[in-house]
């Protein structure tokens, strides 16, 4: 069994179930993921098994943790799998809350017409699951409230559809933001890094979802850290982090990102 201290900040190569089988019960504060899911991506060859990882991060998240896992699917002779769900029931069936459930919109220039029988596919699933009673919420106010200043009541309809008014407040110039999060990804953009990866997400996103369920000093878990994103972005936050890839190919990727000069956000 390692010693949480001993693999602190450090990038492991190895499977995550072998890995994490060896990392101490409720010792992770935050995960934060994006798995491999219905062959839509080839990895460097490798594959994983779900409900053996699942079971292992119930394990080792501290109570109150979170995890957030960013996941698809794939359509299959017409049909969407739904793998997605399927995890996410599983993680509820073995301890854990679905506290929310986020949609990663990708925001691209569409070239081509895809599949000419449906609606283009520009979005992924951000399941965020909680061990217990969450522990830490940062929420991010960045959203423009268009009547800034006002005194405004709230309305909220009850069960039996009668409307209950609440007293007003003074309306904040930025309130918190949804639950749908947009961030420019693919040609030139500059919110990804461009390293050899087949399924990077943005530092933005990563940056967004360390800062609302972490603090300073967590230790961050990413268990297929391919390229290193959660792993750069938490140091960036001042967050310990440990990442797990099976790849040595992705973990010298990872490393070297750990290398670049990193300013303090």
């Amino acid at each position: 069994m390692y010693k949480i201290e001993d693999i602190t900040n450090q990038i492991i190569c190895g499977d995550c179930v072998e890995v994490m089988k060896e990392i101490p019960e409720e010792s992770i504060d935050m995960v934060l993921t994006s798995p491999p899911y219905d062959n839509l991506r080839v990895y460097d060859g490798f594959s994983f098994n779900f409900k053996n990882t699942a079971n292992e991060l119930y394990r080792i998240l501290k109570s109150g943790g979170t995890i957030v896992w960013v996941v698809g699917d794939a359509t299959i002779d017409g049909s969407e799998t739904g793998t997605s769900f399927e995890q996410a029931l599983y993680f509820k069936s073995i301890g854990f809350k679905l506290h929310d459930t986020m949609i990663y919109y990708k925001n691209f220039f569409q070239v081509g017409s895809g599949n000419p029988t449906r609606y283009h596919n520009n979005f992924e699933y951000i399941f965020i699951l909680v061990k217990g009673k969450i522990k830490t919420f940062n929420g991010i106010k960045d959203r423009k409230n268009v009547v800034t200043g006002q005194m405004k009541a709230g309305q909220v309809r009850q069960k039996d559809g009668s409307i209950l008014t609440r007293p007003g407040n003074f309306v904040l110039e930025y309130g918190l933001r949804n639950n749908i999060w947009k961030y420019e990804v693919g040609g030139c953009k500059t919110t990804m890094d461009h390293v050899e990866h087949p399924a990077m997400f943005p530092e933005k996103l990563a940056q967004d979802h360390i800062i609302s369920w972490s603090n300073k000093g967590d230790i961050v878990l990413d268990p297929f850290n391919g390229s290193g994103t959660t792993t750069k972005i938490a140091k960036k936050l001042c967050r310990n982090y440990i990442g797990i890839e099976i790849s040595q190919k992705y973990v010298d990727i990872a490393k070297s990102r750990l290398r670049q000069d990193v300013l303090q956000i």
